[in-house]
């Protein structure tokens, strides 16, 4: 088949060949990230083998599929059993979409140039699910069932198709119909999508705050969308791409210098402001590590920055930062966070709350002119 230009093919491949050839993966950026949503006290009632099935599932930084649902892979075998036995539906009569690793032969058959066999090299793994994984991973975990009956299931399959059009045509697919959240957006984009420098480190700053240890933030903020954080990844990253972006942070330096430090920067400049807010920032009460006040703390880096490379400090010195923003205790205050209080009286808006901070730094003692 053509579309404008493109060559790809339609193609019938059995169970066996979908077990053989197709691998699983999903994006990942260390353990936090492995979690398989779904209803963890259901597994017991589930005819999948988890155990077996997630071996098969590979989980790095250069995939793009997101997380494995089990409920939904729980439902789609037993939809596939109960079309086996009742023989009035197909269980995937959709096309699924593919792209192979390897280049494909097609050999056409006699008058007929758009119709032939295809040819797919047999190495495990070969073959990368762009849209139908949870329906194959579910073939894949009930093929038993089928015993020896023919099954085929429909593909239309790329022959090499470039990685970021692979990506391209999985946000395209699952951005609007499946409501892909933002943050697994934000996780492809820089990277898989298209080289983004700025939202690269990003993303990296922001998985940092989340990962390290001895970061204030940490486990605080959703990675992929996925988690018990209480803030999601995708307003944070496009607050700090917005900086990346423009000269904020070159001043006396190319902004680009500041890459390699921006993480060093801000998990210290974040734990200096629960040190200055700690009341705030270890309260129930106060709404000091949520999207908006985060982001507000992240717009005003750039004077933090510049405060330090005018005192001729390490941009990620954590003395230098907490002597710079100290004025913020006086000036500020835990009780500007509170939440049924200043925060709700005096506007929450990421721009109300940047201008506080920034009049804070610029008169540390109160004496606006």
């Amino acid at each position: 088949m053509q579309q404008f230009g493109v060559t790809f093919y339609q193609a019938s491949l059995t169970a066996k060949d979908i077990d053989k050839l197709v691998r699983f993966e999903v994006l990942d950026y260390g353990d936090r990230g492995q979690q398989r949503t779904g209803v963890r006290g259901a597994a017991r009632q589930s005819k999948v083998r988890w155990d077996l099935l997630e071996r098969r599932i590979a989980a790095t930084d250069k995939a793009y599929q997101r997380q494995i649902i089990r409920k939904k892979i729980d439902e789609l075998v037993g939809y596939y059993e109960q079309c086996r036995q009742a023989r009035d539906l197909p269980s995937i009569a959709g096309a699924v979409i593919i792209s192979c690793d390897e280049p494909l032969k097609f050999d056409p058959v006699a008058g007929e140039p758009t119709l032939g066999i295809l040819k797919v090299p047999e190495r495990e793994g070969i073959l990368r699910a762009i849209d139908g994984q949870h329906r194959l991973l579910a073939l894949h975990a009930g093929i038993e069932q089928f015993g020896g009956e023919p099954f085929s299931v429909p593909a239309v399959i790329f022959d090499r198709l470039p990685e970021d059009h692979v990506v391209q045509m999985f946000v395209t697919i699952n951005a609007k119909h499946t409501r892909l959240n933002a943050s697994h957006l934000v996780s492809l984009s820089g990277r898989q999508l298209y080289r983004d420098e700025n939202l690269a480190v990003a993303h990296d700053v922001v998985r940092a705050l989340s990962e390290r240890e001895d970061s204030p933030l940490y486990g605080d903020i959703k990675l992929l969308g996925v988690g018990h954080g209480r803030v999601a990844q995708a307003p944070l990253a496009q607050e700090l791409k917005k900086l990346f972006s423009t000269d904020a942070f070159g001043t006396g330096r190319k902004a680009e210098d500041f890459h390699e430090e921006a993480t060093r920067f801000f998990v210290n400049y974040f734990k200096q402001v629960a040190v200055v807010f700690n009341a705030a920032w270890n309260g129930r009460k106060y709404s000091i590590r949520t999207a908006p006040a985060l982001r507000a703390f992240i717009r005003v880096a750039p004077d933090i920055v510049k405060h330090l490379d005018q005192q001729r400090a390490d941009r990620a010195d954590f003395r230098a930062i907490g002597r710079i923003i100290a004025p913020w205790g006086r000036r500020i205050g835990d009780l500007r966070f509170e939440t049924d209080g200043a925060w709700k009286r005096s506007g929450s808006t990421v721009d109300q709350l940047a201008k506080e901070l920034r009049l804070a730094l610029q008169y540390p003692e109160g004496a606006i002119g």
